[in-house]
């Protein structure tokens, strides 16, 4: 696996949000892609970084 992963602490650290807010976006089907390594689920930064520019809004009108 190359790059940075983060675990589900870091993830909801770097959002600002509660761990269980990203536990649902996953049973949900929602949120960033992740990957799980036995009972452990990771995130890869890359995904994170693609989850989080479609996320994106506004800008200036062109």
């Amino acid at each position: 696996m190359a790059g940075p992963i983060l675990n589900t602490r870091q993830l909801a650290e770097r959002w600002g949000c509660g761990e269980q807010t990203l536990v649902n976006q996953r049973y949900r089907g929602a949120g960033p892609r992740w990957i799980k390594l036995g009972r452990l689920v990771r995130y890869r930064l890359a995904d994170i970084e693609a989850y989080e520019e479609s996320q994106a809004q506004g800008g200036a009108a062109a």
